[in-house]
């Protein structure tokens, strides 16, 4: 069972991120907080957030599994201003989950988790990181758009770049080590991703988040950042497109 209380900007930041793969989600609740992993329909894309309870302001919840639909909480945040409480209970009951936005109560039925597969998470051992802001990538991404379908991440002890080539247009961003918050990369490593994954999850961000890109080269790309007021943690894998010889 899950009674709990949060900001209304806190859940939507939350509903945003994950949104961005999947409608709907099995949540894995426990003492500690909320978790869940997931992956797109195409299985190019996998998400795996954790929620600590301390990103509640008020918490108590017994170790169970929620299967949500994301839209229908999507409708609950259209009730709610920034500044807002929301509160969430499960009625296991009567299988419901229950919100309460001020004097509004919103009752929506929970889905089925067993049919709600679990992805396994590969650990993956890239080998360059790079920190920077989240708004500067989505510079890159807005410069990128109208060029082309795919973008190129680069990354080497000197340089990090977005790049994107169309036909007969391209765009880059390049940062420095002095731009970024730091690069760790011991030789050159690429690798080529559809733009309108990553440009959904950056455009999901807050501008002032720092962002973690962990690369390698023809492997997925790493983006791990803080949520919650860093209370929370969001690790995305996104899988590179390779060009066939």
């Amino acid at each position: 069972m899950l009674k709990a209380e949060l900001r209304a900007d806190t859940l939507k930041g939350l509903v945003n991120i994950i949104s961005t793969l999947v409608d709907e989600v099995k949540f894995t609740v426990t003492p500690e907080g909320m978790s869940l992993k997931a992956v797109d329909p195409a299985h190019v894309a996998m998400i795996e957030l954790n929620v600590g309870k301390d990103a509640f302001a008020s918490y108590e919840a017994d170790e169970t599994e929620l299967g949500v639909d994301l839209d229908k909480v999507k409708d609950v945040l259209k009730l709610a201003s920034s500044g807002d409480t929301i509160a969430m209970e499960q009625d296991p009951e009567r299988g419901r989950l229950v919100f309460k936005v001020g004097n509004i109560t919103r009752r929506m039925n929970l889905l089925d988790t067993a049919t709600m597969s679990v992805p396994k998470v590969p650990q993956l051992q890239l080998a360059a990181a790079v920190e920077l802001p989240a708004s500067e990538l989505q510079r890159g991404i807005k410069a990128s758009e109208s060029i082309s379908d795919h973008i190129t991440l680069v990354a080497d002890a000197d340089l990090f770049e977005l790049k994107c080539e169309g036909d007969t247009d391209s765009a880059d961003l390049a940062m420095s080590p002095s731009d970024t918050v730091s690069i760790e990369a011991p030789s050159r490593v690429a690798s080529t991703f559809p733009l309108d994954y990553f440009s959904n999850l950056m455009k999901a961000i807050p501008a002032e988040t720092t962002v973690r890109l962990e690369l390698d080269v023809d492997y997925p790309v790493k983006v791990v950042f803080g949520i919650a007021d860093g209370r929370g943690t969001v690790r995305y894998l996104l899988a590179p497109r390779i060009e066939n010889d």
